[in-house]
């Protein structure tokens, strides 16, 4: 019997990927661009056939910059900002119009598998993945390519990163050992890391000065964000005058980021059944929606994947 493991996907990185990995002239009968469609169920039937999760969920943004990070840190995700909301409605992301018009597939094909989608609003996918990693009660794989969930490993509960960032054909299995091999901090200190160096990705700026390897060593030194800050605003602390200064003028800009950089672990989500199964209703609506919008193959390898076949 396969050993449980809960297996949670960072949803909307993995569509952009598979968007930008397959050609939009993969389309429907109809013509409607399917390509990200397609991609993502091959994603999904190559993590479960390698990992062989027993617990499989898509997590969702439902808000892609929520509005209490903003508050925080206004300039967050704000270059990818593609309408402001003076009208009262939320920001829009840039995001191409063939992609936006597969995102409701892409709910509809996943929920059609069995596949839990959750989601929670105005958080974002890393908060759900945040919150379930946190709370599972059985090992975890996060597939993503977001470093930021690097925050949420913990070898001593078996939860690590599958991730994606250089490529399906490259994944790297991410433990605490290999964050302190490469950033010189452990993954329970990512966030205070992360909110000292910055993060243009994401549109945070830093403490003006400190970079990573400045960030580590103040971290190993004095553990945490606020241990470094707290050093900072005293003497003999055996910090430089100029790295002093640095965290000093840093100081307010860095308490109001850290909330932001940090997942949320506490959010009240549903609890559906995520356990992977492939039953006959299943694969009829799988089959369906393969005809409908020409899901061909795609469609017959993540069924035959979530179904236990291996081979």
């Amino acid at each position: 019997m396969t050993a449980p493991r809960l297996m949670l996907l960072d949803t909307a990185a993995l569509y952009f990927r598979a968007f930008h990995g397959v050609p939009e002239t993969i389309t429907a009968p109809d013509g409607t661009p399917v390509n990200a469609v397609r991609g993502l169920l091959d994603i999904i039937g190559r993590l479960v056939g390698e990992f062989a999760p027993t617990g499989l969920v898509a997590c969702w943004d439902d808000a892609w910059r929520p509005t209490w990070r903003v508050a925080l840190v206004p300039s967050y995700k704000a270059h990818r900002v593609e309408e402001a909301g003076g009208d009262g409605q939320p920001d829009r992301e840039t995001v191409p119009e063939a992609l936006v018009r597969q995102i409701p597939i892409v709910r509809e094909t996943l929920t059609a598998l069995g596949i839990a989608v959750i989601g929670a609003e105005d958080h974002e996918a890393d908060d759900v993945i945040g919150t379930l990693a946190s709370t599972a009660t059985t090992p975890v794989d996060v597939v993503t390519s977001d470093r930021d969930l690097f925050q949420v490993i913990d070898d001593e509960r078996d939860v690590r990163v599958i991730s994606t960032a250089r490529g399906m054909n490259a994944l790297e299995r991410i433990t605490d050992a290999v964050v302190q091999e490469r950033y010189g901090v452990r993954a329970a200190q990512y966030a205070d890391f992360a909110t000292l160096r910055g993060d243009p990705s994401d549109g945070l700026p830093g403490v003006a000065g400190i970079g990573a390897k400045t960030a580590a060593s103040l971290l190993a030194r004095f553990d945490d964000l606020e241990g470094v800050l707290d050093a900072a605003a005293r003497a003999g602390s055996g910090l430089s005058a100029g790295q002093a200064a640095k965290l000093r003028d840093g100081a307010e800009y860095a308490r109001r980021a850290l909330p932001a950089v940090r997942v949320v672990r506490d959010l009240p989500l549903p609890h559906p059944d995520t356990t992977i199964a492939m039953t006959p209703g299943r694969r009829a609506a799988g089959a369906a929606l393969a005809e409908r919008w020409g899901l061909g193959g795609s469609m017959d390898r993540v069924v035959a994947a979530l179904a236990g076949d291996r081979g």
